[in-house]
């Protein structure tokens, strides 16, 4: 039996590269949200209030907000994501990348930095696909030279 990827995994495959890429922008998008929470919290004590006392979005003292604290919403946002971000990481590593990709496991580390570093998931939203092609394209290959030797 050959290891890595076979013809009946290519739309498995397919699937999972198109719900990664939607993931890792989405996922980009609110990481670059939390920075920005983390400054204001940590580095001014403020949070970011929404349709409270001081206005209808505003930096509020933690302590005193009293409308939708938009870095609560935010944190929680970006950790679910994030966990769908890593599902869709973990589908990809073990259908595509498992068996082709030598240190695979370190590859799957490596992306799945992308929900932690800004700015990396959306290199990745660009490369994975790239990667996960060129896959494809070596499976369908294998695929046709068995079925032509048989």
């Amino acid at each position: 039996m050959a290891i890595g990827p076979q013809p009946r995994d290519i739309p498995l495959i397919t699937r999972t590269v198109s719900i990664f890429k939607v993931s890792s922008i989405v996922t980009g998008i609110f990481l670059l949200g939390l920075v920005v929470m983390m400054v204001t919290r940590y580095g001014f004590g403020r949070d970011i209030e929404l349709g409270g006392e001081s206005g209808f979005l505003a930096l509020t003292p933690i302590d005193t907000l009293t409308g939708f604290n938009v870095s609560i919403f935010l944190l929680t946002v970006h950790g679910w994501l994030y966990v769908l971000y890593l599902a869709c990481n973990f589908v990809l590593w073990r259908v595509a990348y498992l068996g082709s990709v030598k240190r695979a496991f370190l590859r799957f580390l490596w992306i799945a930095m992308g929900g932690i570093i800004p700015f990396l998931s959306f290199y990745f939203e660009r490369q994975v696909p790239r990667e996960v092609g060129e896959i494809i394209a070596a499976v369908e290959a294998r695929h046709a030279n068995s079925k032509a030797g048989a």
